[in-house]
């Protein structure tokens, strides 16, 4: 589904879903480029099929993104570009919701802009951002990395940061914190926009009320 208004930023369990994630040359969404995608379609909470692609970027990988993802220049040289990556993977998404951790601020961004300058339009599809999704199931953690909830779930981490390997341990864990108990309750008051737990911060001005989703949501309310 595509045009020129965005998907909703959901915060809830759906059964129907695709899982997808991004490997890129480097973290801004203005300057980088996609060099491989990966996503898993999933029907009543059960894997169906899967889609993964390297990309040719038409220009180096860096050295550091190299050594976090793997994938090297010789890798990618036959890859095809990421317009027809991206196209297989709009059409393998269908309009279902998508899903993946941290999406709201990094990997959906790639997506929109490569979607606008490639086709004119932007998927339509909600999504869950399931970085969000854990701070509001699992208050209190540490750490949110995807890394970090699949050792809290004993799901194996090796081959971490590579595409496909990160959508199937994101599903796994968004599978989890489904049948975690619902945190909100009145003792433990959630962002209106997100539904990211809010925490007591202090400012400029004073003490005041922040999301924990911070920044990708910039929710405040004063005390």
């Amino acid at each position: 589904m595509s045009g020129k208004k965005k998907g909703n930023r959901l915060n809830k369990y759906v059964p129907d879903y695709v899982v997808y994630d991004l490997e890129t040359t480097g973290t801004s969404c203005r300057l980088d480029r996609v060099i491989e995608l990966s996503a898993i379609k999933v029907s009543e909470g059960k894997v169906v099929s899967e889609y993964t692609s390297l990309v040719n970027p038409h220009c180096a990988i860096p050295a550091d993104a190299s050594r976090v993802n793997g994938i090297t220049d010789e890798m990618v040289r036959d890859a095809p570009d990421f317009d027809a990556v991206l196209k297989d993977f709009l059409e393998f998404a269908g309009d279902m919701v998508l899903v993946g951790h941290n999406i709201g601020s990094f990997d959906m961004k790639f997506i929109y802009r490569d979607c606008e300058a490639y086709f004119g339009e932007v998927p339509g599809n909600d999504y869950v951002d399931t970085l969000t999704y854990a701070r509001c199931r699992l208050p209190g953690l540490s750490h949110y990395r995807l890394t970090d909830l699949a050792r809290h779930y004993g799901i194996p981490t090796e081959g971490a940061h590579r595409a496909l390997y990160d959508c199937r341990m994101n599903q796994q864990i968004y599978e989890r914190l489904s049948r975690e108990p619902d945190k909100k309750n009145d003792a433990l008051r959630h962002c209106p926009e997100c539904g990211a737990v809010l925490v007591e911060r202090k400012g400029r001005y004073g003490a005041f009320m922040g999301c924990q989703g911070f920044p990708s949501c910039r929710y405040t309310e004063r005390i």
